[in-house]
This record gives C-alpha cells, structure tokens and sequence, in this order.
C-alpha cells in the first residue's frame, strides 16, 4: 500500500464520519424540504467516497433522486429556484457505524489481552 492508498483510505473515512454528523435543522413547508446541518461536502472526491462505501456496504441509500441546492455565500437562501440539481441522500448501515467508532479495532486489542491474560494465568 503507498502513501496515496493511505491518503485515499484516510478521505473515505473523513467523509463518513462527517455523514455521520450530519442532522437535519428543521423541515420546511410546503413541500417537506429537508434542511441538512453539517452535510458533508459536495464535490467529486466525496461523490466517490460515498460511492466506495456504497459498495463497502458502510452506506445505504435513503433517497435516491433528492432535489438539492445550496444556500448562497452569505448564507442566505438563493433567489428564484432553489433546487438547481438532484443527488442521493445516504445513510450510515451497522457495519458503517462500526467503522466510525473503530469497534474491530477494539475487538483486537480485546482478544490480544484477553490472551495475553490467559497466557499469564497458564504460567
């Protein structure tokens, strides 16, 4: 594995966890639009994040044509439509949140004591 593989991997990992803080602020109306707090990023490097934990299994599709637009730079909502594309919307799986927390890793460092306390107790 080079340093780029390691810098990749490191992304994947960043975007998911920032899906996993995302949260919606509140529901407008009429229509139901969705207001998202702390969405992640929307450029291609995190399209193929989600895409590879997609196919990871670590993310599932909540919606798959969500209508979708930015507010402007101040802030404010954008004048005329709002909608200018639409993209899914994902959700993190079990197997996606057990990646955030890091909980194979812990399972490891369990075991490995646990034997190393078994050995000690042998002797």
């Amino acid at each position: 594995m080079n340093f780029t593989d390691v810098r990749r991997e490191f992304q994947i990992r960043r975007v998911l966890r920032g899906l996993s803080r995302q949260r919606l602020a509140l529901i407008l109306q009429p229509g139901d639009v969705w207001v998202i707090e702390r969405a992640v990023e929307d450029n291609d490097l995190t399209d193929r994040a989600l895409k590879t934990c997609y196919m990871r299994g670590w993310v599932d599709f909540l919606e798959h044509a969500l209508p979708t637009g930015n507010l402007t730079p101040d802030g404010k909502l954008p004048s005329g439509y709002i909608f200018d594309r639409a993209k899914p919307m994902y959700r993190l799986t079990d197997s996606g949140w057990s990646v955030v927390n890091r909980t194979q890793l812990w399972v490891l460092v369990s075991v490995f004591l646990a034997l190393l306390g078994v050995i000690a107790a042998l002797r």
